[in-house]
C-alpha cells in the first residue's frame, strides 16, 4: 500500500484525493490544509488536519498549493529525508526545501472543484532527482490509470507554457466569441460542434496542416468585413495579432 499526504485543498488537491479512492494499492492516510474548514466536508472519508506537527507518516507528500508557496510550505514540514512532491508545471523542482528528497507530479490538464474529470485521461508528467522516487511516483500514475512521461527540467515548464496557448489562450477566444455572438443574438451553442472537431482534427494531422480560414486563405476582403464588424478594441487586436500569424506560418 502506497501511503500519500496530500498537502492543499485547491482545484488539484481536490481531484487528485478523488482520483486516489478509486486505486486498491494507494491509500491517502491525511489531508492538510492551513484552513480547515475548506476541506471539513471529508472529514468522515480522510483524517484532517491543519497542524504541520501532527502529519502522519506516508510514503510521499504531494503539495498541491500555489506556486508561490510551495518554498515556504515545505521548509515549514517538520521532518527531513522524505520524498515531498509538488504538481506545479512552472516550478522549480529545487523550490522545495533540499532537507527532503525531490520530486514533481505534474497533472497536465485544467482543473476545476465544480467540473468532473476522467483523471485516466491525464497525462503525468513526472521529475525527480532519485531513481526509486521515480518508480514510485510512475506506479502511482499508473494506478491511477494515467499515462506518465518522464521529463527533464527544460521540458516540463515549456509544457506548461504550451499548455497555456492551448487551454488557458483558447478559453478566453472561446470568451471573445461568447461576447459577439451575444452581443448580435446569436446563440454561442451553435460553434460548439466547430469546436469539438477543431479539438478532434488535431488527434490526426498537425495544427499546422489542420489550420483553414480566412488567414490561411489570405481572403482580405472577409478579413477586412470581420474588422468592420468589430466594435470592440480589444477583440480586434486580437483579432488583427492572430491573423498576423496565421498569414506568417502560411507564408502571406
Amino acid at each position: 500500500m502506497i501511503k500519500i499526504v496530500l498537502l492543499g485543498a485547491g482545484n488539484v488537491a481536490t481531484h487528485l484525493y478523488k482520483a486516489f479512492k478509486s486505486p486498491s494499492n494507494i491509500e491517502v492516510v491525511q489531508w492538510y490544509n492551513r484552513n480547515k474548514k475548506t476541506i471539513d466536508s471529508y472529514k468522515n472519508e480522510v483524517n484532517i488536519t491543519d497542524n504541520l506537527n501532527q502529519l502522519a507518516d506516508a510514503d510521499v507528500y504531494i503539495i498541491a498549493v500555489s506556486d508561490d508557496a510551495i518554498e515556504a510550505l515545505s521548509s515549514a514540514l517538520p521532518f527531513d529525508k522524505r520524498l515531498v512532491v509538488h504538481t506545479s508545471g512552472s516550478a522549480s523542482l529545487y523550490d522545495i526545501d533540499k532537507k527532503h528528497f525531490r520530486g514533481v507530479f505534474y497533472p497536465l490538464q485544467t482543473f476545476s472543484k465544480t467540473v468532473d474529470l476522467d483523471f485516466t485521461t491525464v497525462p503525468i508528467c513526472i521529475e525527480t532527482l532519485r531513481k526509486q522516487d521515480y518508480k514510485l511516483l510512475k506506479t502511482i500514475g499508473e494506478s491511477l490509470g494515467c499515462k506518465t512521461y518522464k521529463v527533464n527540467p527544460d521540458q516540463r515548464p515549456a509544457l506548461h507554457l504550451a499548455a497555456v496557448f492551448v487551454n488557458n489562450f483558447t478559453n478566453q477566444i472561446y470568451r471573445v466569441a461568447h461576447e459577439i455572438t451575444e452581443k448580435h443574438g446569436a446563440d454561442f451553442d451553435i460553434l460548439k460542434p466547430l469546436i469539438t472537431e477543431t479539438a478532434r482534427k488535431i488527434q490526426d494531422v498537425s495544427p499546422y496542416m489542420a489550420q483553414t480560414g480566412p488567414a490561411k486563405r489570405n481572403d482580405k476582403k472577409t478579413i477586412k468585413r470581420h474588422l468592420k464588424l468589430l466594435d470592440n478594441q480589444h477583440h480586434e487586436a486580437i483579432y488583427k495579432l492572430l491573423t498576423s500569424s496565421i498569414k506568417k506560418t502560411h507564408g502571406h
